[in-house]
């Protein structure tokens, strides 16, 4: 059959008119939806300065829901989510993402990223680990080592974390000495722990190694050989604190003390108060150093002395606990006697609060020092000073 060619001269011109009409169909569709997807965005963001989480969350949800291609929104409700503590569905729209396979390399690393970091909010330490080890070598590897670095301080993973801070010093991010010392310093600790000298030992050479300035390695090595019954060279550790760093000093100055007496260097020992009390008047010191004092009187005046210098509360109950102000009351009578005895209890009740150690940082007290804030986890952030001395 031949074919006919009007009816081609006809359909020409009538899929032309169907070809423009689907066209500006389209296009009217198009414009619609670029004025209604800003329009949802804006909605979206102003609920969300507005302190409407709730509502923002909805208005993010349903452009999202009327256009699935728009990346930064779902970053941005991921970044919601985690804010308020729904992981779980922070969790889904970073892997949602991660799973589309049109996401470019940066937004790709980018969704890895904010996974690991919903990981870490919900407490997934393990899941974290994992996330984050996905992007070495990406525009996030350094983000990535240090929120690592956070994790293995945060589960005690401290063979980690002495290697993770290596990686970090030798790519040129910082200084790690200090915490590396640390962190031998808790492994030296759990070898004590477990009955492991030589192993404690090791650690604690390495402490030394990575920071010759830290406090805490020579805090450490004097306490373990005293525990060990060896005072001549838990005095002698103990010497070289004094020596490198003498606020830190206060924390063993009464061990000292006691070491000494031990190892027979009472005398050397009590030069070397004399001399810190000169530079610096601290009643840790002072403390130390009566005890290596033979004759009490000389010692009464000498707290005495400190209370007028430095008028506190603990300073005051020292020089109330002195015996020659006791024999004093007891000479008086009874009623001096239970007086001296009520004011002495409420010296010490009301210095108790002050005696106090307290983070730089985040000012979380404590009764005893520690190297690392149990509150806000800082390294060195707890002076050697108490409260009322500081």
């Amino acid at each position: 059959m031949d074919f006919d060619y009007q009816w081609l001269l006809l359909g020409l011109p009538l899929f032309f008119i169907l070809g423009w009409l689907g066209s500006r169909f389209d296009l009217r569709q198009l414009k619609r939806e670029t004025r209604e997807s800003p329009k949802a965005y804006y909605k979206g963001l102003s609920l969300l300065l507005n302190e409407q989480q709730d509502k923002a969350i909805d208005a993010f949800i349903e452009t999202v829901q009327n256009d699935p291609d728009t990346t930064e929104l779902h970053f941005a409700l991921g970044n919601l989510f985690r804010r308020r503590g729904e992981f779980e569905r922070s969790v889904r729209v970073h892997q949602h993402l991660l799973v589309r396979a049109d996401l470019s390399q940066a937004d790709r690393e980018r969704a890895q990223h904010a996974l690991a970091q919903d990981f870490v909010k919900a407490g997934l330490f393990d899941r974290a680990e994992a996330a984050y080890k996905v992007l070495e070598g990406t525009a996030y590897h350094t983000e990535a080592r240090l929120a690592l670095l956070n994790l293995y301080e945060r589960s005690r993973d401290w063979r980690a974390a002495v290697d993770t801070a290596q990686q970090l010093e030798s790519a040129g991010t910082g200084s790690f000495a200090r915490r590396i010392s640390h962190y031998w310093c808790e492994l030296a600790q759990m070898a004590e722990e477990q009955h492991h000298p030589d192993e404690a030992e090791r650690a604690l050479q390495q402490a030394l190694k990575a920071d010759p300035s830290s406090a805490r390695p020579w805090v450490m090595q004097g306490q373990r050989l005293a525990r060990a019954g060896q005072p001549a060279e838990a005095f002698e550790a103990w010497n070289e604190l004094r020596r490198r760093d003498p606020a830190s000093f206060t924390l063993v100055a009464n061990d000292y003390a006691a070491a000494a007496i031990a190892a027979g260097r009472a005398a050397d020992a009590k030069t070397a108060l004399e001399k810190l009390l000169a530079d610096a008047p601290r009643l840790d010191f002072l403390s130390a150093w009566a005890k290596l004092e033979s004759d009490p009187e000389v010692a009464a005046n000498r707290y005495r002395d400190m209370l007028h210098a430095h008028p506190t509360l603990s300073a005051a109950r020292e020089v109330l606990q002195q015996p020659a102000i006791a024999a004093s009351a007891k000479a008086v009578g009874p009623m001096a006697e239970q007086s001296l005895a009520d004011v002495r209890t409420a010296v010490t009740r009301a210095a108790k609060p002050l005696q106090r150690y307290r983070c730089a940082a985040c000012g979380f007290e404590a009764q005893r020092h520690f190297w690392q804030c149990p509150g806000c986890l800082s390294w060195d952030s707890y002076p050697a000073l108490r409260i009322e001395e500081q």
